[in-house]
């Protein structure tokens, strides 16, 4: 089934209180709408429309195939859940989520639109790497969010550049949690993966009983890396069979501190035990290891700042 197939709602489309204006994004699992809400605000609409399991081609309603019936309503259902779940975070660095109902036989979740640009766009806009000072920052903060998440028993699963928006006053905001709705149950039909190779931890690829804290570490780690190399690093599954990865502190000599460079490749260690365990401790190493150059009080007094979050 080819993502063409699915037919996106029309604009001007009525759905619920909110207009559909245009389409933001179309992946395999959803798409992504702008639409304005009944007072007339932006907000972005996110439908469930697994390409492999169900199709539009017309109307508004949303058909699953016979033979993907069952794990269609799985995804469903595990999609509503991610909604409810999301809806009780109400941080800074986390989407915002308002609302999500159940219509055309499928569910919504509306968010809080975010102005500005993906990181991803703003690596490959420059043709050198993203600064030091940039990186510390912006990821000392966007690990505030990460941390309650993870508080709330939820993982991301799906952390990379194209996911980590920069608002436009800089600050980060982390957006899309697809893949979290596949850590709400032990017991899981067969469904597509739903993470980036380059981006994803190795044991999301093999054994899903290893996911914890520490394999949305990997995934900090290797956006990190992608600032530093403007690119997606090798796929884990890849690096497991033979690792031609160069490691940070090879290719970014010269260009991060030595200290930044340890803390990227230990985040994108293979083995999930020789990773930070925990967004606090890993946070805690992005601040406590600043190089005495990077030691300007601005620099340290939002990073502290960040911590105590």
């Amino acid at each position: 089934m080819q993502a063409t197939s699915n037919r996106a709602l029309p604009v001007g489309y009525k759905l619920q209180d909110y207009t559909i204006q245009k389409v933001l994004s179309a992946g395999g699992f959803s798409f992504v709408y702008l639409a304005r809400d009944a007072e007339g605000e932006i907000v972005a609409v996110k439908e469930y429309l697994p390409t492999a399991l169900a199709l539009r081609t017309e109307g508004e309603r949303v058909e699953a195939t016979t033979e993907s019936l069952g794990s269609f309503r799985y995804g469903l259902k595990c999609f509503f859940e991610e909604g409810r779940a999301l809806a009780t975070i109400d941080h800074k660095n986390i989407v915002r989520v308002l609302n999500f109902f159940r219509a055309n036989n499928t569910v919504y979740m509306v968010m809080q639109y975010e102005r500005g640009q993906s990181l991803q766009d703003l690596i490959l806009g420059r043709a050198e790497p993203l600064s030091e000072h940039f990186v510390r920052l912006v990821f000392s903060e966007l690990l505030n969010g990460l941390r309650e998440v993870h508080s709330q028993k939820l993982l991301h699963l799906d952390i990379k550049p194209a996911n980590i928006y920069i608002r436009q006053d800089r600050t980060p905001v982390l957006l899309d949690f697809g893949s979290a709705r596949q850590t709400l149950s032990k017991v899981q039909p067969e469904l597509p993966p739903c993470y980036t190779p380059g981006f994803a931890a190795p044991e999301q690829h093999t054994d899903h009983t290893l996911l914890g804290p520490w394999s949305d570490v990997y995934s900090v780690g290797t956006s990190m890396y992608a600032c530093l190399v403007r690119a997606a690093p090798m796929s884990a599954e890849h690096r497991v069979k033979k690792d031609r990865l160069l490691p940070a502190k090879k290719i970014g000599k010269g260009i991060y501190s030595e200290s930044l460079l340890e803390i990227i490749d230990n985040c994108m260690a293979l083995n999930h035990m020789e990773r930070p365990q925990s967004v606090f401790s890993l946070q805690k190493s992005l601040i406590e290891n600043i190089p005495q150059v990077e030691k300007d009080p601005s620099l340290l007094a939002s990073l502290k700042n960040y911590l105590k979050k």
